[in-house]
């Protein structure tokens, strides 16, 4: 039984996401006590956290594109 690639990418986007979100809140994002190194004046953890965001909004483009029930004839 085999499931169609759609479905395939929808596991994937959840699974990153899901990920994406457990990696969020470890020292690797949120480090205590550093506000080191600075790019373009930000500290790393409002960076990073913007990172994160950028990868959110890419995981739920392509959620949205690839969502098992997108195409469906049905909904009303």
């Amino acid at each position: 039984m085999s499931t169609t690639p759609n479905k395939t990418y929808w596991y994937l986007c959840v699974a990153a996401a899901f990920l994406l979100s457990i990696i969020t809140f470890t020292p690797l994002v949120i480090p205590a006590g550093v506000y080191e190194p600075m790019l373009f004046g930000i500290p790393y953890t409002l960076w990073v956290s913007f990172l994160v965001m950028i990868l959110f909004v890419i995981i739920t483009y392509i959620g949205t594109r690839v969502h098992p029930g997108r195409n469906d004839k049905d909904a009303d």
